[in-house]
């Protein structure tokens, strides 16, 4: 048992000076103010700067030079998750962009025996396709883009949350009666790299789709005479939306505008592929070569494909370009996404019983000075 201690905690509801947040093994114990510490408790300096609950990423293609779909093993989700602690991300889903059945039957496999000693690290897999409308299918694969089988939809229903949390989808392409029962398995379905109609979309929503992937991107747009994904997306409450803010994939006054209107189910995802954390040029995805160059992923004949993003740099942009407060971007980095998956009862939160993820960060450097993994003080300076 320890304190965390000298740190502003913004712990999701609170934002607490001079308070302490004590870790019992794996677990936030308590929230106490700092001068009721007992004297003879171990405490952890957080040297004057933030603290958080760990960040929780969606929607991770790969990062420290290894790409998820490349390689489907525990090795690859180690190394995403190390290069994820030096940016405060504490939880992700690796996410399988548009594959085969083979593929994706390892990725469920390897969900099954990598969480049972993982289970606040990887939260289950986000399966981007491939059950897509290949006109928005952007650097996808469009060999395996293919029609929804039912078979392989029963198969990812049987497997559940604790292995798929998200399937992104075309709600135009997937018959509704596969949409329920993935969502009534427990899975998060999400609409992207769709087409949809403005009345499509609101028939997928009908049908149970619950979030939509990169607002904006790989989408039917917002148009007077035709609202498409976006207006549909904007028309109900409810319904998550993920979004990348890098200043590149979503223009910074559509995400504030998107703020506006979605308030505390707007999420930041990073979609982030194998140059962060890295000095890559280039890289494969979807069977394209992608370059990194001025802050961007683009194939040659320039489609994005991912980020090159941190959720740090992005709560960085929603603070200082987009305008929004700390606290409202922490929370679209952490609370937001753990209720978007169903674990906020576990993440998303400091709060007595939560899990004790956390990141400390230096509010004016936005640099991670530390990151307490399952209880566990690990320094990043």
């Amino acid at each position: 048992m320890y304190a965390l201690t000298h740190c502003t905690l913004y712990t999701g509801t609170r934002t607490l000076q001079d308070h302490a947040l004590i870790i019992d093994g794996p677990k936030i114990l308590d929230l106490v103010p700092a001068a009721q510490l007992p004297s003879d408790m171990p405490q952890q300096s957080g040297q004057g700067g933030v603290a958080a609950p760990g960040f929780i990423d969606l929607q991770l293609n790969g990062c420290g030079g290894v790409m998820f779909n490349d390689a489907i093993t525990a090795s690859t989700l180690d190394t995403l998750h190390r290069t994820n602690l030096r940016s405060g991300t504490t939880s992700f889903l690796p996410t399988l962009i548009t594959t085969s059945d083979q593929a994706m039957d390892q990725a469920m496999a390897l969900m099954e025996t990598y969480r049972r000693d993982h289970p606040t690290q990887v939260l289950g897999l986000h399966l981007e396709g491939p059950y897509l409308n290949p006109k928005r299918r952007g650097i996808h694969d469009g060999h395996y883009v293919r029609p929804a089988d039912g078979a392989m939809i029963a198969k990812l229903a049987q497997a559940g949350p604790e292995r798929v949390r998200i399937v992104t989808l075309a709600p135009e392409q997937v018959p509704a009666d596969q949409i329920r029962r993935l969502v009534e398995a427990g899975i998060r379905v999400s609409a992207g790299h769709s087409d949809a109609t403005f009345e499509a979309a609101m028939a997928g929503f009908d049908a149970g789709v619950g979030m939509v992937t990169h607002l904006f991107n790989a989408m039917s747009p917002w148009l007077g005479r035709s609202p498409g994904l976006v207006g549909a997306a904007f028309s109900r409450p409810e319904v998550y939306a993920g979004i990348i803010v890098d200043g590149h994939h979503v223009h910074l006054d559509s995400v504030q505008l998107a703020h506006r209107l979605k308030g505390d189910h707007l999420l930041l995802v990073s979609d982030a592929t194998p140059p962060v954390g890295t000095t890559m040029a280039s890289f494969i995805i979807g069977g394209q070569e992608v370059f990194y160059r001025d802050g961007k992923c683009v194939s040659a004949e320039g489609t994005l494909g991912g980020s090159a993003l941190t959720l740090m740099e992005a709560v960085r942009l929603c603070v200082e370009r987009v305008g929004l407060p700390l606290a409202e971007a922490l929370r679209m980095a952490s609370l937001y996404p753990a209720r978007a998956i169903g674990v906020d009862r576990d993440l998303g939160r400091l709060a007595p019983g939560y899990y004790a993820n956390v990141t400390v960060f230096d509010p004016q450097g936005w640099t991670v000075q530390g990151i307490i993994d399952q209880g566990q003080w690990c320094s990043m300076l």
